[in-house]
């Protein structure tokens, strides 16, 4: 067990760039289309049931969400957007604050993708991959809910999927599942990386 995603912590919410923590340490956000299971996923690598505060509605999360995982290292949940019933003023907005939080933001180590296994690499997903590409920043895809599909099914998408970035130099994908806690071990293995955590 990694202690130090278990004692992750809700640090504060923020509409845009202005109320964000100090520019200083590491982040890593967590990026996906609206119910691609961004907050499952969260919960599941902090091994806690309500960090990330599960929607039924799509498109509700509308702030940059941190948690503290010590005094220099935060995950960042983003808004999660592409769901048609969100206002176009409301994407426009958050192109806008994502646009320049990726831009600005000196402290961002690492990038992970919430993919439904189902539906992955819509335009959402690669509009987000290329911005990561654009600041070369570090991306692991994390195609979730892979426990919706046979074995054969899931592997014939990630080998899919991972044959589709080979042009992405620091992109890597896997397979995970939150009810099975399938991909765990390789995504805390990731992050450890982002964060500095191994040498």
């Amino acid at each position: 067990m990694r202690k130090h995603y278990h004692q992750a912590k809700f640090l504060l919410s923020s509409p845009s760039l202005k109320g964000c923590p100090p520019d200083e340490g590491y982040e890593v956000i967590f990026a996906g289309r609206s119910n691609a299971g961004k907050s499952s996923a969260i919960n599941t690598l902090t091994l806690q049931n309500k960090l990330a505060k599960v929607s039924r509605t799509p498109g509700r999360t509308q702030y940059l969400v941190f948690f503290e995982l010590d005094k220099d290292r935060r995950l960042v949940d983003l808004p999660g957007y592409g769901y048609a019933k969100v206002p176009e003023r409301v994407k426009a907005k958050w192109h806008k604050d994502m646009n320049e939080y990726f831009n600005k933001r000196d402290c961002l180590r690492g990038a992970v993708l919430v993919m439904d296994v189902r539906h992955p690499l819509k335009p959402f997903d690669q509009m987000m991959l290329d911005w990561c590409h654009s600041i070369n920043l570090p991306t692991q895809i994390i195609l979730t809910k892979s426990d919706k599909l046979k074995k054969g099914a899931a592997s014939n998408t990630y080998l899919k999927v991972r044959n589709q970035i080979k042009k992405y130099p620091y992109v890597d994908v896997q397979l995970f599942s939150s009810l099975k806690k399938q991909g765990l071990e390789a995504l805390w293995a990731r992050l450890d990386t982002f964060f500095g955590y191994v040498d």
